[in-house]
């Protein structure tokens, strides 16, 4: 048998929010993103919560974030998620993740998050974590800046795509390894391994649980990593069981929403 190893999808698995919802207003505030992006955003999220996660669906996203960021600086982009990684990200780590995260590395096995989200975030995410191997959408980059077109998009059938040539190089068994997601449109991730497992899942992934028997995890203390250091044998990572990707729309639309309401209440 060859090594297992633990797929962690990111944005509401690991931490408590999308990887990129934070980002939103530091885009805005550099000049990234302008008042009609957050409205054309704000359309792209609502079609793809109604379209669901079918291919077509995932398409146009896939288009419209390409779209977005055609002409940004990486290295701006980079520089962003930097100086905001510590206010913005650490405060929303599970603590249940993180120790279960832990459990995976001190048995031996490595820990990758499988992200949609772009890889100029995860990345850094995956660092403040202790994890040093991410599958994230990349973008392709001409002259240091993105050039509207998707290298690779880690979303849906993708991501296996991505995980199986992972395991190839590292000698994983699949069927030995764990999965973990709260979104339905990471069946595919889920069910290549033989140790699935669903977090916090929305209404059609719990359903698929039930019907598949996976266990049912449910995060819910989010906490800064000093705290979580100060306080890791609080963290009862089995008493929690039951049973610039996608991220950086939701982040500019939901941006766009709390201006309105701010603007409302003001």
């Amino acid at each position: 048998m060859g090594r297992s190893a633990a797929f962690f999808d990111l944005d509401k698995t690991v931490i408590a929010k999308s990887s990129a919802l934070a980002f939103g207003r530091p885009f805005y505030r550099d000049g990234l993103i302008t008042r009609r992006d957050v409205v054309k955003s704000a359309y792209a999220q609502l079609m793809f919560r109604l379209g669901g996660t079918d291919e077509q669906t995932m398409a146009r996203t896939r288009d419209y974030l390409a779209a977005l960021c055609k002409g940004w600086r990486v290295e701006q982009v980079r520089q962003i998620v930097a100086e905001t990684l510590h206010e913005l990200i650490n405060p929303y780590v599970y603590a249940e993740a993180a120790a279960l995260i832990e459990e995976h590395q001190a048995a031996g096995r490595d820990v990758v998050l499988v992200s949609a989200s772009g890889e100029e975030m995860v990345r850094p995410i995956g660092e403040l974590l202790g994890v040093a191997d991410v599958i994230a959408t990349r973008m392709t980059v001409v002259d240091g800046r993105y050039s509207g077109e998707v290298e690779f998009y880690a979303a849906g059938p993708s991501k296996v795509d991505a995980v199986s040539e992972l395991a190839t190089k590292r000698g994983y068994d699949l069927s030995a390894s764990y999965a973990y997601s709260d979104s339905v449109s990471d069946r595919p991730l889920l069910e290549c391994v033989g140790h699935p497992s669903v977090v916090n899942p929305d209404r059609a992934l719990r359903k698929l649980a039930v019907e598949n028997g996976w266990p049912v995890l449910e995060f819910r203390h989010p906490i800064p990593l000093g705290r979580r250091l100060r306080e890791r044998p609080a963290v009862p990572v089995a008493a929690a069981a039951i049973g610039v990707g996608v991220g950086v729309a939701i982040g500019i639309a939901w941006y766009g929403r709390h201006r309105r309401t701010r603007a409302t209440t003001a």
